[in-house]
């Protein structure tokens, strides 16, 4: 077994990791930047190293530093976790070339599955169910032009190199095609480095359904079963559940397959996720496969009885699978959704500023993953993810309702939230019956936006003299970029008179 492991990453997902290794005897040494000094994950490890300033470029995206940390500590392993570069096959090769263990797939696989049109061109070759699409690195738009009108509109144009959202756009007519074309190729290249998009029909009202699967060094691979994740918000994932609520048993099995299919057809070893699109009716296509952790994987945990981390770990030291498919059961329902510092009556704009209070839910079968705690800060610089909370109940209707307890439980003060808009999703009858796909959140915004509570006197007061700035959202108005013309701004007015004993 490991006996150091540097954790590659920060907030919930390296507090995560921190408790999966003191649950197998592992040492942590945490990394951190500037902002970072005094945050959770750094409390919690046994040993921590600064690694840059504040930007992830600066910090968490440095090879070089994160590298020279293990190698100063005495680590023997390095656990990516998420985001940042868990998925970047330079880094691994970098990591497994200095003589640390890679906790994650071998770099060959990241590379296959990084790049979309490699990996259809890997899926069709092993038989995994494509959606109808047009890929090729030589084609001009005159060509795309024609591959459309084959395929049939709609379409999705897609970034080759994409993920997280980015890149992609829905073609319905011919017209819209050449401009739908432009735009995404310019996303791509400044997202990814990497101009090159392909074709996918776009299947309507579409169903987001992946499968956990694990592969270890023996030549062992199974699957997991399937999480739901068809609750999304322009392509970023808010509710994601398992097991879903679509599929039949024989569709279940057969979706399993087609992630262990997948998994095999790229050499994988270690936890990874294959992600499919699929019909209200249930057909399911290949999308892309995820080569790291997923944010969502303690559903699967709480279905299967199951730490995904510790068996990373495990896998990562050279132990064989501790079971076969034959052996692995789905027993209960599990939701997770995903609390953020952010304004959903503001356009989702990031809510930055101290965490003045943070109380997490409690209960039986709830499950709370967070990375913050009182007093700290929600900054610029990362993903403003407060918490996920993760429910569990024998039926789909126990988690569902045991997740709303557990929101209006969660007490979040001194940054906005998109609890009560999560509530309100909870409460809608497409996701009490199960019926979500993924443009239903964007079709129907207006009905999940919460309204805006009335400001009170003394509200007003306040925000007047501390922040005319918010005072000026709360009420409706807008913010001047120029204090001295900020009409909600006291000390801005020319009328000679100024709240302050003192002053010229």
């Amino acid at each position: 077994m490991l006996k150091k492991c540097l954790i590659a990453n920060r907030g919930e997902i390296a507090v995560r990791i921190i408790r999966a290794c003191r649950g197998l005897g592992i040492a942590t040494v945490a990394v951190y930047s500037d902002v970072d000094a005094r945050a959770k994950h750094v409390r919690l490890a046994d040993e921590a190293v600064r690694v840059g300033e504040a930007s992830p470029a600066s910090s968490y995206l440095r090879t070089d530093r994160l590298i020279e940390a293990a190698q100063q500590t005495g680590t023997d392993c390095i656990h990516p976790g998420y985001g940042f570069l868990s998925e970047n096959a330079a880094f691994a090769q970098a990591v497994i070339d200095a003589g640390l263990v890679w906790v994650g797939p071998p770099p060959s696989a990241i590379q296959a599955m990084g790049v979309k049109t490699e990996a259809r061109s890997l899926m069709e070759a092993a038989g995994v169910p494509l959606v109808p699409g047009f890929q090729s690195a030589e084609a001009d738009d005159d060509r795309f032009v024609q591959e459309a009108a084959r395929i049939g509109y709609p379409v999705m144009v897609k970034a080759a190199g994409g993920g997280g959202g980015k890149g992609i756009r829905i073609v319905r007519a011919e017209t819209d095609l050449l401009p739908a074309l432009e735009s995404a190729r310019r996303e791509a290249q400044k997202a990814f480095n990497d101009p090159r998009v392909f074709l996918e029909r776009y299947i309507e009202r579409g169903r987001h359904i992946e499968v956990q699967v694990l592969a270890d060094q023996h030549g062992n691979t199974v699957h997991l079963f399937e999480r739901e994740c068809s609750a999304q918000r322009r392509h970023q994932k808010v509710i994601e559940e398992s097991p879903s609520p679509l599929l039949t048993d024989e569709q279940r099995a057969a979706i399993g397959k087609a992630g262990v299919d997948a998994a095999r057809a790229v050499g994988y070893v270690n936890a990874g996720t294959v992600e499919f699109i699929a019909t209200p009716s249930g057909e399911f296509f290949f999308l892309e496969m995820n080569t790291r952790l997923q944010v969502e994987h303690p559903v699967t945990e709480l279905v299967t009885g199951l730490d995904l981390v510790q068996l990373q770990l495990r896998v990562a030291s050279g132990e064989p699978l501790p079971f076969s498919q034959a052996d692995l059961t789905q027993c209960g329902h599990a939701v997770e959704c995903r609390v953020y510092a952010e304004d959903p009556a503001n356009g989702f704009l990031p809510a930055i500023g101290p965490v003045l209070r943070f109380i997490p839910p409690e209960g039986v079968g709830v499950r709370v993953d967070s990375g913050i705690q009182t007093g700290d800060e929600v900054t610029i610089h990362y993903d403003p993810m407060v918490a996920k909370v993760i429910t569990y109940g024998a039926t789909r209707t126990d988690a569902l309702e045991r997740m709303r307890g557990a929101l209006r439980q969660t007490v979040v003060q001194g940054v906005t939230t998109n609890i009560p808009f999560l509530l309100r999703l909870l409460d809608h009858p497409a996701t009490v019956s199960g019926e979500l796909d993924t443009t239903f959140i964007d079709q129907n915004l207006a009905d999940l936006l919460p309204a805006r509570p009335p400001l009170d006197d003394a509200a007003a007061i306040a925000l007047a003299l501390s922040e005319p700035s918010r005072l000026a959202q709360a009420v409706g108005g807008s913010i001047s970029a120029d204090p001295s013309t900020d009409p909600y701004n006291p000390w801005a007015r020319p009328d000679g008179f100024r709240l302050s004993s003192q002053g010229n």
